[in-house]
């Protein structure tokens, strides 16, 4: 049957058995379409092209394609079976002229024609329409109608959802819900829908009315807890155990209100949780980086009196080394936010968080990063090697302040000196924020304490590579520039600036941007996100940048040394080659080339041997600055022995003076 023929019998609404029997046939051919259409664009492919292509015949909607190397991929799809005739196949005289007009892509807030004619045939249970739903296929137009059904239905004026309600709604969500169908969702045009799924099923479920007795609705994909509690109760612990993929394995997970929470309810009120195994799989778009949910979607729809419960997800990957994340689903950002809830405890077979539902955050899960890295070897390494760098540090400044007159009488001296000494000050503060950081990290981190910790502790790496930037080309300044010189107080400033102003503009547009969403810190660290805003960037990125100049200054000294020893004598080469090792191993510490060392960790953050390397390089950086640009430079050594020798014989004045004293005044015996 014919598109025309069918615009015929809605338009004109023709009151014959003939009309109606051709319409019904066309809606029972139209349920019989296949659910895969013909995944093929005709057009020639053309790099970054679009191509849209019409659904199988009896379909309505359309494919769109994207040409990538050399081949047209689908990246849309509003092919569905479901329309006003195919759900109601009776009373068409009741449908209106617009009824084929139904808008999949977008989620008005009026009740559509379908919702409309819904609630006028089956106000009591919204059951008439299940049957054509559960048999429709699975196909993105037909989810992406189910969506906004589901939709429209919570958004209207209906006050008291009971639980043969509950049961039509849920048997329609479960059906879109499938494991089956996860792959479809990809391809529905507006990338919210799962969104809006959840907000709509939470919607309609605070609707729902429990009385004395519990109610229980289970599908294969939700599952609906509504019960009653009050002061009375000793507690409340609500369980679900569902699966999550084709196979018999489950997943538990498990809301428990205490004692304490439920003597704050001044009388009885309803509590109603939501359980969806697959749910978190469609909200992963939302996510950035290599997280995943790992557990089920739990909703807890609470009396605002209460504040606080515990929920425990058991993992469904329970990799040891992977890193879990306690989240809640922000309702209006439709986001995962880490500060709705904390860890409380964890192993590599559950999670327990201490959650704050609120309007805001109804739904909860837990998230899980891969490639989480966690050694004691590590550990011991990093804050052995930090106390070492920190005594380390604080002797090189001492040295430093006992022989700056004697080092710093010329103008290229001085200036090595000022970044030496300002490299090892802002190292030795960052290492002890670092700690002070370490320590406010945890599930029960102070969030204003580790906000203040992460900033310091990023600035004063900032400064300590931008420091390190200033030496480099304080070095290329005077390799390259010999004939034209700066006056000390420009090259001062302009060392300043770079050492501090560069880092400091950098660590509070950090803060600024990133804070205000929560999205500064590390759900488990005091330390830049990575996850969710990519705040880590603030650091990483100059920090690698400036190791690659740095690197190219390094490179730059050695041609330089080598240039003036070619058509040398052997031993003079030898010596050439001795030099260059020198510098080599001077420069390295000084100018943070062990940083690079990250780059190997990006490549393959599972090899725990670049993580020692990297730790034992950079942990140490304190000490290597005290050896390689401290004690090792003859200039210092020769300063402290001359100022050895001259403490000595300040001594050995000050005892000759003391012995002429006694023998100028000796003591008078008696007379």
């Amino acid at each position: 049957m014919n598109h025309s023929l069918l615009l015929c019998c809605l338009v004109f609404l023709w009151p014959t058995e003939s009309c109606r029997t051709l319409c019904q046939a066309a809606s029972k051919n139209k349920a019989k379409v296949s659910a895969k259409p013909h995944d093929v664009c005709d057009g020639v492919c053309v790099e970054n092209s679009h191509c849209s292509q019409p659904c199988s015949p009896n379909t309505l909607g359309n494919m769109g394609f994207l040409c990538r190397q050399k081949k047209w991929h689908k990246i849309t799809d509003t092919c569905r079976t479901l329309t006003l005739l195919s759900l109601f196949e009776e009373n068409l005289s009741s449908v209106s002229t617009f009824s084929e007009n139904v808008n999949i892509n977008k989620y008005p807030q009026k009740s559509e024609t379908i919702t409309d004619l819904l609630m006028q045939k089956c106000p009591k249970d919204l059951s008439c329409i299940l049957a054509n739903i559960q048999h429709s296929p699975r196909i993105p137009g037909n989810i992406a109608v189910i969506v906004q059904l589901l939709h429209n239905i919570s958004t209207a004026v209906i006050t008291d959802v009971d639980e043969a309600k509950m049961q039509s709604y849920s048997i329609m969500a479960n059906h879109i819900l499938n494991s089956k169908s996860i792959s479809n969702w990809t391809f529905i045009p507006e990338k919210n829908s799962s969104c809006v799924l959840l907000h709509s099923v939470n919607s309609f479920a605070r609707k729902l009315l429990v009385h004395k007795h519990a109610i229980d609705i289970s599908d294969v994909f939700i599952h609906t807890i509504g019960t009653t509690v009050s002061g009375e109760n000793s507690g409340k612990n609500l369980t679900f155990s569902m699966r999550v993929n084709d196979t018999n394995t489950e997943v538990a997970g498990r809301v428990l209100i205490s004692r304490d929470e439920l003597r704050k309810l001044p009388s009885a009120s309803q509590v109603v949780s939501i359980a969806f195994p697959t749910l978190g799989a469609l909200l992963e778009a939302s996510l950035l980086g290599k997280v995943t949910v790992n557990g089920l979607v739990l909703s807890v729809i609470l009396p605002k009196e209460l504040k606080r419960i515990l929920l425990t997800f058991e993992k469904i990957s329970k990799l040891e080394e992977s890193r879990t994340q306690c989240v809640g689903w922000h309702s209006v950002e439709s986001r995962w936010d880490q500060q709705a809830c904390q860890m409380i405890q964890e192993n590599f077979q559950q999670a327990v968080c201490k959650c704050r539902p609120s309007k805001l955050f109804t739904s909860f899960s837990i998230l899980m990063s891969p490639h989480s890295l966690k050694s004691p070897i590590l550990i011991y390494i990093t804050y052995i090697g930090l106390g070492i760098s920190i005594c380390s540090l604080i002797l090189c400044l001492s040295i430093e302040a006992l022989v700056w007159d004697r080092v710093t009488k010329t103008e290229i001296s001085y200036l090595r000196h000022l970044c030496i000494a300002n490299v090892a000050a802002t190292l030795l503060m960052a290492d002890v924020w670092f700690i002070v950081a370490s320590f406010l990290s945890g599930p029960m981190t102070h969030h204003d304490g580790c906000v203040a910790a992460t900033f310091f502790v990023h600035f004063f790496y900032l400064s300590v590579f931008f420091w390190m930037l200033a030496k480099a080309l304080l070095i290329l300044y005077g390799i390259l520039i010999v004939f034209h010189t700066l006056p000390k107080s420009v090259l001062v400033a302009s060392l300043f600036s770079v050492g501090y102003g560069c880092p400091l503009v950098i660590a509070v547009i950090t803060v600024a941007a990133t804070e205000p969403g929560k999205g500064y810190l590390r759900p488990e660290a005091c330390w830049l996100n990575w996850d969710t805003t990519k705040a880590l960037l603030a650091f990483v990125v100059p920090a690698l940048t400036i190791v690659v100049v740095n690197l190219i200054t390094v490179t730059v000294v050695i041609v330089k040394t080598r240039r003036a020893t070619i058509g040398s004598s052997m031993f003079q080469e030898v010596r050439a080659i001795v030099r260059i090792s020198k510098n080599i191993a001077i420069l390295t510490p000084l100018l943070g080339l062990t940083w690079g060392f990250g780059i190997a960790i990006v490549i393959n953050d599972r090899s725990l041997a670049f993580h020692i390397l990297f730790s034992l390089l950079n942990a140490f950086q304190g000490f290597f600055i005290l050896v390689f640009g401290t004690i090792l430079d003859p200039k210092i050594r020769e300063a402290l022995k001359n100022r050895v020798n001259s403490a000595k014989w300040i001594s050995r004045i000050s005892e000759q003076n003391l012995s002429s004293e006694y023998s100028c005044h000796p003591t008078k015996g008696p007379s």
